[in-house]
């Protein structure tokens, strides 16, 4: 597959091509919710303090500011860097904002207020503005003016626990996912509310508070006896907590599958050359087989570890069972299947070289998103975007920081 050309002049459309966003995020859950919306088509414009989104030094780098955690969420945006402690810069923002159909920030409350880009004074410039943010707590709660970063909402979200319960330890998972699901929530809302603005003509508010984000779905599945409101009679989905449900070791490495139906069990059972299994009551019905599950799932972690993983591929795809070979995260970038399927992408960036790029999960038949363009660098496009805005030669040297 050809390497996609990188930078230059935007191209390409999408389902948001003509949507203008203002991004004032940092970090991993904003960036991450406006490089969805960026590769989704819309025009992302980063404006980042002159010092810029404190992600630009965490990880490998070939050039400052440019390191591989900022690469990863950052991507089909523009960075303006406007020092917003300036009247000017704030007065350029504004201008900015009128032009815009989205305003995004991932500040409290009150220091937005303090600044002075708060919900009623951005409204106040555009009506129509989808103004959205993500804070830790629910914004007319109590804890609304807390501060809250992955690991804490981890924790206080019952997902540590969780995880304790199955392997005996509480741990994080190993990644942000509280900062990406969030920042996948604050996407969704922000495009339900351009939806919204289509109907009525009016902007609104949109808050993503994290804790309470996590609550909903860590429990969803496991609300059990609290389905009923007697959590006091258990809460949790017995086969997530299973210690047999993990990747199933092999002879030579490990397999993961999974069965549902009764007609998957007893084709499991007979790829296993363990038909018996069918007939015992224990695993007999939906409801039998999630009060036996330990001892269900301990049985198929007896009968994997003895053939190689090839062979049970064989056998559980002719039974058509979903299964799959276990893969270290360095395996998916030299993947087969996904560079035939063009979702690993080789670019070419302007300044840092060559890069990886993953590509874009969600397809759309007549507006297809496109990787248009590379991370920026740290206010690549301040003057580009001020130049649109109307601001002359004379005018930039107060804006500039």
């Amino acid at each position: 597959m050809p390497a996609p050309a990188a930078g230059g002049p935007a191209a390409g459309g999408g389902p948001l091509a003509g949507v203008r966003v203002v991004d004032l995020t940092i970090n991993v859950l904003g960036p991450m919710a406006t490089q969805l919306l960026g590769d989704m088509g819309a025009d992302v414009i980063k404006v980042e303090t002159p010092s810029g989104d404190q992600m630009r030094t965490l990880g490998p780098t070939r050039n400052p500011g440019m390191a591989a955690h900022f690469m990863g969420f950052n991507r089909n945006k523009r960075s303006v860097v406007l020092d917003l402690k300036r009247p000017a810069a704030l007065g350029a923002l504004m201008r900015l904002i009128e032009t815009a159909d989205v305003f995004v920030h991932n500040m409290r409350a009150g220091a937005a207020e303090r600044l002075g880009i708060g919900y009623a004074a951005v409204s106040a410039r555009n009506p129509r503005i989808v103004y959205a943010y993500a804070t830790g707590y629910d914004r007319n709660g109590p804890y609304r003016d807390r501060p809250a970063y992955d690991d804490v909402i981890q924790g206080e979200s019952g997902l540590a626990a969780m995880i304790g319960r199955a392997n005996g330890e509480p741990r994080y998972v190993p990644m942000a996912i509280a900062d990406k699901l969030c920042g996948v929530y604050l996407a969704m809302g922000i495009s339900m509310a351009l939806v919204g603005r289509g109907a009525t003509g009016r902007g609104q508010e949109v808050h993503v508070p994290m804790f309470e984000t996590m609550v909903s779905f860590n429990l969803v599945d496991h609300m059990w006896e609290a389905t009923f409101d007697a959590p006091e009679k258990g809460v949790g989905y017995p086969r997530m907590f299973t210690p047999h449900r993990r990747p199933y070791p092999t002879l030579d490495g490990h397999i993961s599958l999974m069965a549902v139906s009764a007609d998957q069990w007893r084709r499991l059972f007979a790829a296993m050359d363990r038909p018996e299994l069918a007939d015992d009551p224990r695993f007999a019905t939906m409801e039998s087989r999630t009060e036996h599950i330990d001892a269900l799932y301990g049985i198929i972690a007896q009968e994997m570890a003895k053939r190689p993983t090839a062979e049970w591929r064989r056998r559980l795809d002719e039974a058509d069972i979903p299964n799959a070979a276990m893969k270290e995260p360095a395996d998916l970038l030299r993947d087969p299947y996904l560079e035939e399927t063009g979702f690993l992408r080789h670019m070419q960036h302007p300044s840092e070289g060559p890069t990886l790029n993953l590509g874009l999960p969600l397809a759309f038949a007549d507006s297809p998103a496109a990787l248009r363009r590379p991370p920026p660098r740290l206010g690549e496009h301040t003057e580009e975007v001020l130049r649109e805005l109307g601001f002359t030669d004379a005018d930039l040297p107060d804006l500039r920081p």
